[in-house]
């Protein structure tokens, strides 16, 4: 049995979970979320918990399993809670500025880069670190990725743009020989 898969999701206060024609979506108070959900797997819905269980012990069964379980968990966090990414931009000219909606990123280029929140995500900007929130995990996670790739952090100085959380591994130097 999968270990995370069998456990049961609860549903909060305020949230409204359905599943019907292999799509599950969950409404709540930030927002709607929806994901097609495969064959193999089953979904549940009683008062206050979902329960996602398996048509068999196939492979691919197994590894859908505990995948389906923790999607419908991250949606229902996502609606309720939301989802936050920092990414920090580190060095001399490497700056972000934000234009309305729009990221200008400004990385030791001959031009600055705009870059375009994806659907559902927004921009805040506090000095040089700049956060990224939203209802979905994946489009979150996907626009600081995106952010990141503009300039990712070298491995010589701390210059780029990194995750908050990420520590970059430094090389390192030209070894000095008497």
């Amino acid at each position: 049995m999968s270990r995370i898969g069998i456990l049961p999701v609860p549903i909060p206060s305020g949230v409204e979970v359905s599943f019907d024609g292999g799509v599950c979506r969950v409404k709540g108070p930030k927002g709607e979320l929806s994901e097609n959900i495969h064959s193999l797997v089953s979904v549940t819905i009683e008062a206050d918990v979902v329960t996602v269980s398996r048509a068999n012990n196939q492979k691919l069964a197994r590894s859908l399993h505990g995948l389906t379980r923790t999607l419908i968990a991250n949606m229902i966090q996502g609606v309720t809670e939301g989802y936050r990414k920092s990414v920090e931009f580190m060095g001399s000219g490497i700056t972000p500025d934000l234009q309305g909606k729009t990221l200008i990123i400004e990385a030791g280029f001959s031009h600055k880069v705009p870059m375009e929140p994806l659907e559902g995500t927004s921009f805040t900007r506090d000095g040089n670190i700049v956060h990224v929130d939203g209802i979905s995990k994946q489009q979150v996670g996907q626009q600081a990725a995106l952010i990141r790739r503009v300039r990712p952090p070298s491995g010589y100085r701390a210059q780029g743009i990194k995750y908050t959380d990420e520590q970059p591994k430094y090389k390192a130097g030209k070894a000095r020989t008497a």
